[in-house]
């Protein structure tokens, strides 16, 4: 946990977020009655499992497995099994026979160079869900494995489940065997971009494009 990204305001605690925004930490006995309420009631309205925890979200509330327990919560609701279609399904790049579910799906991408930050940090490791388009990025002072098995240790497989899918390009931070012991061990498989199907590894170019953009505004900003 990095403690720069928190802070203590009596009796809570609240965390800042990507999008800079400070939400207030829930505590595990109280996590039922969140989801309660932005899923099950007629604030919630029975929504699939990216815009329920976009409601926790927006009501500027937060905890660190909100994704994978808002899709365990919906996958038992009751008027949601009775209606049937509980979850957004979408379909893998290039394959349009598979189904997949709401994180079983991430692309992988290193950005940069950029100007190093503060903190030496001039490169930024990107993951997107291919389902939700949700987005996962943190800094790094260089593009090797070892930030790739932190990302997934420390904030994939912990907030959002063990995926069924990675994609990447060839790049060696990502084919090494450190990677692939990581992978094989959680049971995921790893699928590698060719130049031959550029686009099976297209929502994270996409977004990276994004990322990019804003990171621009930003510089022009200061």
């Amino acid at each position: 946990m990095d403690a720069r990204h928190y802070y203590w305001d009596e009796p809570y605690l609240y965390k800042r977020g990507p999008d800079s925004i400070y939400r207030r930490c829930i505590a595990e006995e109280d996590v039922q009655g969140v989801l309660e309420h932005c899923h099950g009631s007629a604030y919630g309205g029975h929504f699939a499992t990216f815009k329920t925890a976009t409601k926790v979200l927006q009501s500027g509330l937060w905890w660190p497995t909100l994704f994978k327990d808002a899709a365990s919560y919906i996958a038992k609701c009751d008027p949601c099994q009775r209606k049937g279609g509980i979850t957004k399904r979408d379909e893998m790049p290039l394959n349009p026979i598979l189904e997949v579910e709401i994180f079983d799906v991430w692309g992988i991408d290193f950005m940069g160079p950029f100007k190093p930050s503060s903190n030496g940090h001039n490169y930024i490791l990107v993951a997107v869900d291919y389902v939700s388009k949700w987005i996962e990025a943190i800094p790094c002072p260089a593009c090797d494995a070892k930030v790739v098995i932190k990302l997934f240790r420390t904030i994939i497989f912990p907030r959002y489940g063990i995926p069924r899918v990675v994609i990447s390009d060839g790049g060696s931070h990502f084919i090494n065997k450190v990677f692939e012991k990581l992978m094989k061990s959680y049971g995921v498989k790893h699928k590698v971009a060719t130049p031959y199907h550029p686009q099976t590894s297209g929502q994270v170019e996409v977004s990276n494009r994004q990322i990019k953009g804003h990171i621009g505004e930003d510089c022009e900003l200061h």
